[in-house]
């Protein structure tokens, strides 16, 4: 007797424009993630096509979507994905030196960078020397060092108190507004959710309604 297979996703049909914030609203298991991870072409989908600006990803290769996630995609996550053993500045730097950026200029990024997340004085702090928030504020100064096009929050305040919640939130949606990209942001709250200007209500699989 055969596995019954099983779908992540149905039926799902979605459009999404440039410099708008999208808010991806569900409980656990009902697909945000894996609508995510498709999305950022961590995942190729099994029948169906995921095309970010006229490129269809899901039919790239493993080193052609890697050069095209280096190039337009920025994450930030639940929990925060820093090098212990990097001070902040090095964490943020170390993503530049990976794409072959002199010294000079990673170095002067990276600290303007950290100054516009509210870092400035913590730039030689390890992450055990910082409070989550402070740690979440290195992730996003990472994630958009390289002005990415697309940048995804996956549950970016899933480990924080509410007012460093909303301190980090606004801190996002200015940063990307101001930069002028897109956002998928990834919650399970529907107060996060209002952040987005349109949230996709997902529910077993399938868009359940977009508002």
């Amino acid at each position: 007797m055969g596995e019954e297979l099983i779908y992540a996703l149905r039926n799902v049909n979605l459009d999404i424009y440039k410099n708008e914030t999208i808010s991806l609203l569900g409980t656990s298991g009902s697909g945000k993630s894996t609508l995510l991870n498709l999305l950022a072409g961590l995942e190729k989908p099994t029948k169906g096509k995921v095309i970010i600006g006229g490129i269809e990803v899901s039919k790239l290769n493993e080193k052609q979507i890697t050069k095209f996630r280096q190039k337009n995609i920025g994450f930030i996550f639940q929990s925060y994905n820093l090098i212990s053993s990097m001070t902040a500045l090095e964490n943020v730097e170390f993503s530049l030196m990976l794409k072959g950026v002199d010294k000079e200029s990673r170095l002067k990024r990276s600290i303007k960078i950290l100054n516009d997340v509210g870092l400035g004085k913590r730039l030689n702090h390890k992450p055990s020397e910082m409070s989550g928030g402070q740690q979440q504020r290195v992730s996003i100064a990472r994630a958009l060092i390289d002005n990415p096009k697309i940048v995804f929050a996956d549950e970016p305040t899933g480990n924080l108190d509410s007012k460093t919640s909303m301190e980090i939130l606004n801190l996002i949606t200015n940063l990307t507004k101001e930069h002028k990209q897109t956002m998928i942001l990834v919650t399970h709250d529907g107060e996060i959710a209002k952040y987005g200007h349109r949230t996709i209500y997902l529910k077993d699989g399938s868009i359940e309604n977009i508002k």
